[in-house]
């Protein structure tokens, strides 16, 4: 399961990168012109200025052909993993910020490895595309749904679990690419440490694979809580991306 979703997650990640699929094995660092590709994941209408992710082997960077030259001389050496280290960061932050750019955060992504079916049993109500608009003014869910409806990465599949009337917790997940559903989770504070996130996400992500989609999971470096729930959902973790984003003035 794992291998065949991580190397559909190459492909996937090979038409943002501009590259080959087999460049996330190669052990050498790789260097494009950034491009926008028919069949990417859409978090910007821009080109991105510097973007870069590893599987754990070398790394494909795709940038602004303003930052190849100084790029291409500092891979020089280094292997592609130790380039997601803060002080081998901090040399392309700072050049980023001759351009007005400046480093966004390391994003962890997980793949499914294995089959996992709950272990507890609460209420819960389904909820698909359109019916989903009813939760975006609801500022308690930053995590499971997008802040509005975005085109580019729809919101597909919320599922709740309830205490009576009360929401406990919310799971949901958004299709960033064509049949690439990426998974959100937030429990509301009083129901934290009782399964519920854990519940959500697994049911949502068996759900998922029911319908033929890929889900993926999202996290940053040090949010423990988020990766514990990935871990014992059935999640491994697959690769890892940083982009760049204009400095606000």
């Amino acid at each position: 399961m794992f291998k065949e979703y991580v190397r559909r997650a190459k492909e996937l990640l090979a038409l943002e990168y501009g590259c080959n699929a087999a460049d996330f094995d190669s052990q050498e660092n790789i260097i494009t012109i950034s491009q926008l590709h028919e069949g990417r994941r859409v978090y910007s209408s821009e080109k991105y200025f510097f973007h870069m992710a590893t599987f754990g082997s070398g790394c494909v960077m795709t940038a602004d052909e303003k930052m190849h030259v100084f790029l291409k001389e500092y891979v020089k050496g280094k292997r592609g993993h130790w380039l997601f280290e803060i002080p081998n960061l901090l040399p392309i932050e700072k050049k980023l910020n001759e351009f007005g750019y400046t480093l966004s955060q390391t994003a962890h992504m997980y793949l499914p490895c294995k089959d996992v079916q709950p272990e507890k049993d609460y209420p819960v109500k389904w909820f698909y595309d359109s019916d989903i608009m009813q939760f975006y003014k609801d500022k308690r869910f930053p995590n499971a749904i997008c802040e509005s409806y975005n085109e580019n990465r729809p919101d597909r599949i919320v599922v709740c679990a309830y205490d009576g009337e009360n929401i406990m917790g919310m799971a949901g997940c958004s299709e960033d690419a064509a049949h690439w559903q990426q998974i959100g989770i937030d429990v509301i504070e009083k129901y934290r440490s009782q399964g519920v996130g854990k519940y959500l996400v697994t049911i949502l992500k068996n759900e998922i694979i029911r319908r033929g989609d890929i889900p993926f999971y999202g996290t940053a470096v040090a949010n423990y809580h988020s990766q514990r729930i990935a871990l014992a959902c059935g999640f491994k973790p697959a690769w890892i991306e940083i982009d760049a984003k204009k400095k606000k003035e």
